[in-house]
């Protein structure tokens, strides 16, 4: 299964990026990944207005590109957009000169300070590059909503167990992912307010 947290050997290999936020205070950063698609943007959108919670949009280029009225909803609420390379590349499997260019192409319709790699999964040298234009932001917490072998309970509790202050929360706006998202997202957000978490958006 995969790790709730990413390994302190996985971050070391890697140039300085943000795994999690210097918080003292109690606040997370929920961020979705993968979006917009009117399966399940459209929905995390009325949850996230319904709570009172502002969150970090990861935007894969040609989503926003085939759905340009959910993107611009994202921007309208309030919340954060971010940079998801322009077709979901997997860095480990892509040049650098190509994997840059799929970024520059996503920036041109997004315009953005902040990038998360597909996967995670980036080359040293491609960040590097990166670092200069962008705040790389990985994660601290995944919530393991896209994987099909887990139960929706499963991934709410994989948050709740993960969770502590400064961390960045990772679902998906994906189909595979929209079962155990949408049960998990609103009982997350209910529980650990109780715990007296505040909510913010990655920056």
């Amino acid at each position: 299964m995969a790790q709730i947290r990413p390994s302190k050997l996985i971050r070391s290999l890697l140039p300085p990026m943000i795994w999690r936020y210097p918080d003292e205070k109690k606040v997370a950063y929920l961020s979705f990944d993968d979006g917009p698609i009117p399966e399940s943007t459209p929905w995390t959108l009325a949850l996230l207005r319904e709570k009172g919670v502002k969150a970090t949009f990861f935007c894969v280029g040609d989503n926003v590109r085939k759905y340009p009225e959910l993107y611009q909803k994202i921007l309208e609420e309030g919340h954060a957009v971010g940079n998801h390379t322009f077709n979901h590349l997997n860095g480990w499997k892509t040049s650098t000169p190509v994997y840059l260019e799929n970024v520059e192409k996503a920036t041109n319709l997004m315009p953005t300070s902040l990038f998360r790699p597909p996967y995670g999964m980036i080359r040293p040298a491609q960040a590097r590059v990166l670092r200069q234009d962008y705040r790389l932001i990985m994660w601290d917490v995944l919530s393991g909503d896209y994987l099909q072998r887990i139960t929706p309970e499963q991934c709410l509790q994989r948050v709740l167990r993960g969770v502590r202050p400064g961390s960045v929360i990772v679902f998906h706006n994906h189909i595979k992912s929209e079962a155990n998202m949408r049960y998990a997202l609103p009982r997350a957000i209910d529980e650990l307010r109780k715990r007296g978490y505040q909510f913010g958006r990655c920056y």
